[in-house]
């Protein structure tokens, strides 16, 4: 009885056995789809074949991971797949996707650094210069009313409350990323979108709405606030100032808003500057600007959502960037004549 038990459990491991390797040899053979359809595909450092099939599977390259990290152990192979992006097809089988990434045809990764306070401009000028892509492609991309235009899979909650006339300055988080030679533009945005979206925290965004303020008019005050000064707690000192502005009725007068009017980067516009009519000229019109005039870092965006409380009214930067505040117009005038004369 117990040999005929043992002879069962044998029969049955044998049949299992086989129907898994008909199962994974299928998988392997056998191409999700008869038809062409390209599509980009990243490997990251250090990533194993689980990974791998895991994210294939992710995005409908293969019917199966399971079949991709048992054909790679096979091979013996796994520790030999080379990072970088290459390009797939789902008419491609599990074997012909596996030689593919092991083989050195991946585009070569590298590191781009948005700066700090760059407009878009400024980012399609360096991305252009790096040889990543054209600046019109990134002007283009980052010039988008609705981001679901250039990211088709995604929503981006933080961006609804814009006027419908903004485009994504002031949401292109400056920060250092890792791109291949073949990442598009809408690639490089959604980057830089779904990093503003990590940086900006439900907290912030409940503590924004608490001092009744949207997230477009925190990111524009924190532009504004970028281009003027310097540290983090001068840039809080700065934010409480242009709040009291607001909220007295007086002009913001940043003169960071008159030279994104004029293109300059003048400490002290002339009075031919502080004339020209624009609704970013903060020292004609009240109130905030219509939008961004630049993309902030995240110390900027925390002096705008949690401002310091002072008995200052004035502040200028020195040529040396330093910041000096003052409580009377006075004061004000006589810093001026003492650091800026």
């Amino acid at each position: 009885m117990v040999k005929q038990l043992l002879l069962i459990i044998v029969f049955a491991a044998l049949v299992v056995g086989l129907l898994g390797g008909l199962f994974i040899w299928n998988e392997v053979n056998f191409p999700l789809s008869k038809t062409s359809q390209p599509a980009t595909f990243a490997v990251s450092k250090n990533e194993g074949a689980g990974d791998i099939g895991s994210h294939l599977k992710t995005q409908g390259l293969i019917r199966n991971a399971f079949a991709f990290e048992m054909y790679s152990r096979i091979k013996r192979s796994e520790a030999k797949f080379v990072d970088g992006v290459y390009t797939l097809d789902k008419n491609m089988t599990i074997r012909d996707i596996y030689t593919v990434l092991v083989s050195n045809t991946a585009a070569p990764e590298t590191s781009i650094t948005l700066i700090e306070g760059w407009t878009a401009k400024d980012m399609a000028n360096y991305l252009a210069e790096q040889g990543i892509i054209s600046a019109e492609d990134f002007i283009a991309a980052a010039s988008v009313h609705d981001s679901r235009s250039i990211i088709s899979d995604k929503t981006y909650p933080f961006l609804t409350d814009r006027s419908t006339a903004a485009t994504l300055e002031g949401y292109l988080f400056p920060d250092t990323y890792r791109v291949f030679k073949t990442t598009t533009a809408s690639q490089i945005v959604e980057k830089m979108l779904d990093n503003f979206g990590n940086k900006f925290t439900d907290q912030m965004k409940a503590d924004a709405a608490n001092g009744n303020m949207t997230i477009y008019q925190i990111v524009t005050l924190a532009s504004i606030i970028e281009k003027e000064v310097r540290t983090d707690a001068d840039r809080k000192i700065a934010a409480g100032i242009f709040y009291d502005r607001i909220n007295q009725g007086v002009a913001l007068q940043s003169d960071a808003t008159v030279n994104y009017v004029t293109g300059k980067q003048a400490l002290q516009p002339t009075a031919d500057d502080l004339s020209v009519d624009s609704p970013y000229n903060t020292y004609k019109y009240k109130g905030l600007p219509p939008g961004p005039i630049c993309n902030p870092s995240l110390s900027s965006i925390m002096a705008a959502v949690y401002p310091t409380k002072t008995d200052y009214f004035y502040f200028l930067t020195k040529p040396d960037g330093t910041t000096v505040f003052s409580r009377t117009y006075d004061e004000h005038l006589e810093n001026k004549q003492k650091y800026l004369q």
